[in-house]
């Protein structure tokens, strides 16, 4: 298993894409707008892969000079419940500490909670619709 930092444009990226397509947004009727993808071309993107097969991605982006939110992870089906997606995390903020932020954000999923609350994330806020599904903040410090 290999994580890597991708370059937006790339062929990677496209399988990222392609990744978040099935997992996130097409099981929500839901598409990517071209502007969707053009915000990313400033974020941190990061791909978990097999060989040359993305197994795993999630995106990091800027709020503020101390924090990162963190964006449409996902996991491959087959692979979900491994410990893909916990290699993954650990991996994603070691790159936001890397590049100085102090505080990692996200609007979690209802149904990813409990996952997140494993790798040390707290819910701050009430839960919301986000995307038509229910959502929470949650936040971790990046010590």
């Amino acid at each position: 298993m290999a994580l890597k930092q991708l370059v937006h444009g790339s062929p990677d990226y496209h399988q990222m894409i392609q990744l978040r397509y099935e997992i996130l947004r097409k099981p929500l009727g839901l598409e990517f707008s071209d502007a969707d993808l053009e915000k990313e071309k400033n974020d941190i993107l990061i791909g978990v892969f097999d060989e040359d097969e993305m197994q795993a991605c999630c995106v990091l982006t800027r709020v503020d000079d101390k924090t990162v939110r963190l964006r449409q992870m996902a996991v491959h089906k087959k692979l979900q419940g491994k410990g893909i997606g916990a290699t993954l995390m650990n991996f994603a903020e070691n790159l936001a500490r890397d590049h100085g932020f102090k505080k990692l954000i996200m609007h979690a999923r209802k149904v990813a909670v409990g996952f997140y609350e494993k790798q040390g994330y707290k819910i701050t806020g009430d839960e919301f619709t986000e995307v038509t599904i229910p959502h929470f903040v949650m936040e971790k410090k990046l010590v």
